[in-house]
């Protein structure tokens, strides 16, 4: 059971004079029932509170239900350890005084280190390796060996022989150290010492009773809490008989009273301290439990998405997976790139010889026959020819709707035979195109593709790892150069350093003047700089550098108390434009060919993903070939768009990054954000120009009837 604030918690007792027809409120996960809804909820808002800690594995900052999923999943973890090594493991447990890290670390490098009786491993047999189980296991004085079975293919024992630990091929324990943990949480009632529990210690033949040095603790433990005892009680007799002072009567009354009082003060400190606390939230958490705050910032309204359609609401999935399916793979099918907008007026015309129409089957129908599968099949047998033209494509779109076998299809073959398929209904021609890329997805063209993509994928995500790396390289280098010439740099200017003058030009690109301060003597001496300490100092190289000689002060006091000293004065000279401009430019190319590299990443379509849920589930989609931002509704029944600007920010400015999915929603727009914002800029302005041109037209029209 998880542990509240690491304690032991208690669940609620079924009532007993519960009907069976009585409506009452049960919690899922802890089986819980309670009568009154009030409660209820309490309890259920007390469990979904991060304050629970799971008993197995010690995490804290759990809800109860994510501390139950720990703990079996601990169990499940804790049933990897082979049974024959339950009972040294519990042995190694029983009264250690160990911490738990240390125990775990000791009883590892045992187990390491010796084998146990029914371990299984591998030993040398005659120059071969075979698997075999240790039976016996032998201690002389010199050294430690091994009775072992020799196994068969079904784990039978053939044979058995004497080996040393030499021979014997240890391998590696196959359970962690942290599902040792989880076990001895699990095996164990106390922790100082562990004490395992009486069940398992009568199962393995474990010793209940402590051992001698902890049962003379204990014991001196038990005699000094007597005598305390002991001492009390004479002196309560004492003052009973009235054998002790009056005064010491008084002050003891006073100082019971105060400690009834003090009694009180801890008890109703205690009873506070028992019900729960409200912990502060760590978000992000469901968004559904997210309440308004005061620290929360001013939301903006979500704007409501257009639901402008030409083909039927619930036929927007299908026909958005269509295109997006022709659009990736045009290259592939041979088709030339469309707008969704041009394919959804396409699926509403009621013309059976649109060319974008007659393109799209005949492409996707071409595929699917070079595979030469079920379909390739089909059409042989009626002995057709496999050459696919925009005069009998219709035919071969009824031979593939017959091999489908579906009714909804199959009811329409006769109208496409006749030359009418124009008349179907959007919902029946984009189930066709639905059923068409399918069937065109199991190629092996397009699986040839998309395992060439997902390879130059991998080879690409690489590169930019390199260049990342590189980069950080580069910029840790930068700045550990920049720290060692200050380094450098202050220590010289303090005449401690022997590091040379033309060196220090070198590091710092600067000119800098060398002023010597001392009592007027000359400070160069054989052509070495003298330090403040009397060391000679490396020659000055550089004779190009103007040195200053000191000027004595007219008092003598302070030059007498000023020490000579050697000081660097330099004043920082701003870098050149000639270097801010390299430096700019070389940062520019590292980014360009990032931005390179997820280009090339993004050009290998595998598939689309959505963007994220908000806090009602819907998901949000960006086609990088079309200039809207597409809301499904989480029933899969509903489609919107967003298709401005300030309809985005907007509905950026509507998510609360407290809850998890919103918050993960809004770190995914605002990573695209900028190509978004770009591809529906383009949008508008193509729009515009299209209805410019339309007036422009209509102008040219009208003006021209009118003079004719």
């Amino acid at each position: 059971m998880p542990l509240y604030k690491r304690t032991h918690f208690e669940l609620v007792k079924q009532p007993e004079d519960l009907d069976p027809r009585e409506l009452v409120y049960q919690v899922r996960f802890t089986k819980e029932i309670f009568r009154d809804y009030q409660e209820y909820i309490n309890r259920l808002n007390l469990y979904r509170q991060r304050v629970w800690t799971c008993r197995a594995t010690g995490k804290t900052g759990l809800t109860y239900e994510e501390a139950l999923v720990s703990e079996r999943r601990a169990n499940e973890k804790v049933q990897q350890i082979p049974k024959e090594l339950v009972a040294p493991i519990l042995h190694m447990v029983q009264y250690s005084t160990h911490m738990l890290k240390h125990l775990v670390n000791s009883i590892s490098t045992k187990l390491q280190e010796r084998l146990f009786k029914g371990a299984e491993l591998f030993a040398r047999k005659e120059q071969s390796v075979c698997a075999c189980r240790i039976l016996k296991i032998l201690e002389n004085e010199d050294r430690i060996c091994y009775e072992v079975g020799w196994l068969d293919k079904n784990k039978d024992i053939t044979s058995t022989s004497i080996v040393s630990s030499d021979e014997l091929m240890h391998k590696k324990l196959p359970f962690s150290r942290s599902t040792l943990k989880s076990f001895i949480r699990e095996s164990t009632s106390r922790s100082a010492p562990w004490v395992i529990h009486e069940k398992l210690a009568k199962k393995y033949n474990i010793p209940i009773a402590p051992p001698e040095y902890l049962r003379s603790k204990l014991s001196v433990q038990n005699k000094s809490s007597n005598t305390k005892l002991h001492h009390r009680i004479d002196g309560d007799k004492k003052n009973i008989l009235g054998t002790g002072d009056k005064n010491m009567i008084k002050k003891r009354k006073k100082a019971e009273n105060g400690t009834s009082e003090r009694l009180l003060l801890v008890e109703e400190k205690a009873k506070e301290d028992e019900k729960p606390r409200e912990q502060p939230i760590k978000y992000p958490i469901e968004d559904h439990l997210v309440k308004p705050g005061a620290d929360d910032p001013v939301f903006t309204e979500r704007p409501a998405p257009c639901r402008e359609f030409s083909v039927p609401m619930d036929c927007v999935g299908d026909l958005l997976m269509v295109w997006d399916f022709c659009s990736s793979f045009c290259r592939l099918l041979n088709l030339w790139p469309f707008s969704l907008e041009d394919f959804e007026k396409a699926i509403c015309h009621k013309d059976s010889d649109l060319i974008l129409i007659v393109e799209i089957h005949s492409a996707i129908l071409r595929s699917i026959m070079k595979n030469e599968g079920e379909f390739f099949e089909a059409v042989r047998k009626k002995k057709r020819k496999s050459k696919i033209t925009q005069a009998n494509w219709t035919v071969f779109l009824c031979d593939f709707m017959e091999m489908t076998n579906k009714s909804e299809l199959s009811s329409q073959v006769a109208i496409i035979k006749r030359g009418h398929y124009g008349l179907l209904d959007p919902e029946v021609k984009l189930g066709i195109l639905r059923e068409l890329v399918m069937e065109s997805l199991i190629t092996d063209a397009i699986r040839e593709q998309l395992d060439e993509y997902i390879e130059q994928q991998r080879e690409l995500a690489a590169t930019k790892r390199e260049e990342l790396k590189r980069k950080r390289e580069e910029l840790h280098s930068k700045a550990e150069e920049a720290e060692t010439i200050t380094n450098k740099g202050s220590i010289f200017q303090n005449g401690k350093g022997d590091l040379p003058f033309s060196e220090v030009e070198r590091n710092s690109g600067e000119t800098q003047n060398v002023t010597y301060e001392g009592d007027g003597k000359d400070p160069q001496a054989n052509g070495h700089l003298i330090s403040e300490n009397g060391v000679k100092e490396h020659k000055v190289a550089n004779t190009t550098r103007t040195v200053k000689r000191a000027k004595l002060n007219g008092e003598g006091g302070e030059g007498e108390a000023k020490a000579s000293s050697v000081t660097v004065k330099g004043k920082k000279t701003p870098r050149s434009r000639k270097d801010k401009e390299s430096e700019a430019e070389g940062k520019n190319v590292e980014e360009r060919r990032i931005a390179d590299i997820e280009k090339e990443i993004e050009k290998r379509f595998i598939r689309t993903n959505s963007l994220g849920k908000d806090r009602s589930y819907n998901r949000y989609w960006f086609f990088r070939r079309d200039g809207r931002l597409f809301v499904e509704s989480a029933d899969f029944k509903q489609w919107g768009y967003y298709t401005s600007k300030e309809e985005l920010d907007a509905f950026m400015g509507s998510l609360n990054p407290k809850g998890e999915r919103e918050r993960a929603l809004k770190g995914q727009l605002e990573k695209y954000y900028s190509r978004i914002r770009r591809v529906l800029f383009q949008r508008l302005q193509c729009s515009r120009t299209y209805i410019c041109k339309i007036k422009f037209a209509f102008l040219f029209h009208f003006t021209y009837r009118f003079r004719s």
